[in-house]
């Protein structure tokens, strides 16, 4: 076997263990690509989109429906106002600095809904390539990594309680896993609120991935139906319907995410740094400037309508 194939399957192997997470994952992949040491033949764009959809349905046995829709319903306003303004707010950006439409759409799903796993779902849903996803996801971890350390900061900073912190977190920071880092680092309740809140929005996968669909069909005006959303929402309803089996549940969520790590290695692997060149600074800036108006808006309404 050449030298290539056996450090492309190795990288590979080290993803399905703990010690490497998705931004890492993504950035082994970016190098190996960089390096030549792809194997020759090895449709990676379709092992990748099958790949996503395993990992977005085994990710649906992780959602508590019941404490979801909770959550949702009590702050169902400010939710669907966040959701469609980074969606509408993204568009509209993404069309005056000239972004690719695509990537644009991921970025801003990933900043409306719950970052790299919105981007994995809407990304089949619109047919988008390895370089229009690894611009998205790349620019959703370098700002969570930022959001890890500012957002406490500035929460102490203007004195928001537990509850308010929680719920900003919840709404402004994109991967959960960062929303879980940023709000522990703040307190107890904060963690609660903002946990639940997240998963329940992470629901908005589901209609979000619908309506990139329909927005991004074919000129033949053929939809392409993400069926796989269809097989996340029955995941959601087998666990509520048969909570007796939440350690098969559990053991499913897990290893999806695992495989989610796997799918961003071999992005990774999918990127050019040619097309990274012809693409410039464009979707970094759109990622920051989308994300510091979303973060500074609903803040500003927190501080007025208090928790």
């Amino acid at each position: 076997m050449k030298l290539k194939h056996i450090l492309f399957w190795a990288g590979l192997l080290l993803c399905l263990t703990p010690v490497l997470t998705s931004p890492t994952a993504l950035v082994l992949g970016f190098f190996i690509s960089s390096l030549g040491l792809i194997p020759e033949g090895l449709a990676i764009t379709k092992m990748t989109k099958k790949l996503l959809s395993y990992s977005i349905i085994g990710l649906g046995f992780g959602i508590p429906l019941q404490q979801a829709l909770s959550v949702t319903s009590h702050g169902i306003g400010i939710v669907i106002f966040t959701i469609i303004g980074t969606l509408v707010i993204g568009s509209m950006v993404a069309k005056v600095i000239g972004l690719n439409s695509k990537t644009g759409h991921l970025i801003a799903s990933g900043t409306a809904i719950c970052g790299g796993s919105a981007i994995a779902a809407v990304a089949p849903a619109i047919e988008a390539d390895d370089d229009q996803i690894g611009l998205a996801l790349g620019t959703v971890f370098v700002l969570n990594s930022v959001a890890l350390f500012v957002f406490p900061m500035i929460g102490h900073l203007v004195g928001l309680n537990q509850q308010t912190f929680g719920t900003w977190a919840a709404i402004a920071i994109h991967d959960t896993s960062s929303v879980v880092g940023a709000a522990s680092a703040y307190g107890t309740e904060a963690l609660k609120t903002a946990t639940t809140l997240k998963l329940a929005r992470a629901l908005w996968i589901i209609p979000v991935a619908f309506f990139s669909a329909f927005l991004f069909r074919s000129e033949s005006k053929k939809i392409s139906i993400p069926y796989f959303i269809l097989f996340y929402c029955l995941a959601i309803a087998i666990t509520d319907l048969l909570p007796q089996w939440q350690v098969f549940y559990h053991g499913i969520f897990m290893v999806s995410k695992q495989l989610l790590v796997v799918c961003l290695y071999l992005i990774g692997c999918g990127i050019s740094i040619g097309r990274l060149k012809q693409s410039g600074p464009k979707p970094f800036i759109f990622g920051v400037s989308l994300w510091i108006t979303i973060s500074c808006s609903s803040l500003a309404w927190l501080l007025t309508h208090p928790l």
